[in-house]
């Protein structure tokens, strides 16, 4: 990734994002990411989160993007909430519970009518694998570099539900993991894209619009990607972007993380405590790691990956 002054560089159990104007690269350790959050009106905040996560060894790295409803006081609240649930679930592999845990925190805010629709990805390094789920929200696309084509990564056939966060007390949404590859590409985005039309217009742009614009847009570029995909949506339907929040996440693998150094092994522990001894000062939830094996055990599980691309398996 090219370096600037705008560039977050992520430490380890470190949340970042919110709800203001950024337009920033990100360097994560198995991950490069590009946000753009552009409030309506160009407002200091707006109704579109983002966030991202990085775990006590930089094997886990979570991101979210949200459209929470409403604006002001309600959604910076949200927000804030947000950062500490992403902070509490930080060090689990399984996204299982922190979901069900958003779906939670809607649900208290439904009678004051806030709700959200949102995508929310785990990237695990050593086997490049990235669990998704899709909220009602517009589904993201992904670029396969082997194939130079981009398709809808979509929940269809997964069993689970997929409506907005704060709709209904339920515990089982719809999960499912894909394989990216280095250089892969996943392009995350709030409604704006997907319902941008000429002021006047009732013709949307749409998925299938949405998607022939972005196979315009030369993917070897993704520091400037998203914003030559916004403005080719703006030649196309001019103003179409003015009526509402824009918030684009983008992110690939690097293939930097692929093994865990054992200084980031010996240091976790050490974080983990960190945040317990700090916690009667700073009052934030402990980020506990979760059990599963393939997190206890995410050495083992990076060689045998190792292993497979060393001996030609395919992934």
């Amino acid at each position: 990734m090219k370096h600037d002054d705008s560039t977050q560089f992520m430490q380890c159990m470190e949340v970042w994002g919110g709800n203001q104007h950024v337009d920033s690269g990100v360097v994560m350790a198995g991950l490069d990411a590009w946000v753009f959050s552009r409030p309506f009106e160009n407002s200091d905040s707006g109704g579109d989160v983002y966030y991202v996560s990085s775990c006590a060894t930089g094997r886990i790295t979570r991101l979210l993007v949200a459209d929470v409803s409403g604006h002001g006081g309600h959604v910076a609240a949200t927000a804030s909430s947000l950062r500490q649930l992403m902070r509490r679930y930080v060090n689990h592999l399984d996204q299982k519970q922190f979901v069900k845990s958003l779906n939670g925190q809607f649900v208290s805010l439904s009678d004051v009518g806030v709700f959200a629709t949102a995508v929310v990805t785990t990237f695990f390094a050593p086997t490049n694998e990235l669990s998704l789920c899709n909220a009602g929200h517009p589904p993201p696309l992904v670029y396969r570099a082997n194939r130079k084509t981009w398709e809808y990564l979509s929940s269809a056939d997964v069993e689970g539900a997929n409506i907005p966060f704060g709709i209904d007390d339920i515990d089982d949404y719809a999960q499912f993991t894909v394989r990216l590859r280095v250089n892969d590409l996943v392009l995350c985005y709030t409604d704006s894209l997907v319902e941008a039309r000429p002021p006047g217009s009732s013709d949307l742009l749409g998925q299938a619009g949405l998607l022939k614009v972005v196979q315009t847009i030369d993917p070897m570029q993704p520091e400037t990607f998203t914003r030559s995909l916004l403005a080719a949506i703006d030649r196309e339907l001019p103003g179409s972007l003015d009526a509402d929040d824009v918030t684009v996440l983008l992110f690939r693998p690097n293939g930097l993380a692929k093994r865990t150094s054992f200084f980031k092994r010996l240091m976790a522990p050490i974080r983990l405590l960190g945040a317990i001894a700090a916690r009667p000062f700073t009052g934030q939830a402990i980020p506990w790691p979760d059990m599963k094996l393939a997190n206890v055990g995410g050495m083992l599980v990076s060689r045998l990956a190792e292993s497979r691309e060393k001996h030609g398996t395919k992934p």
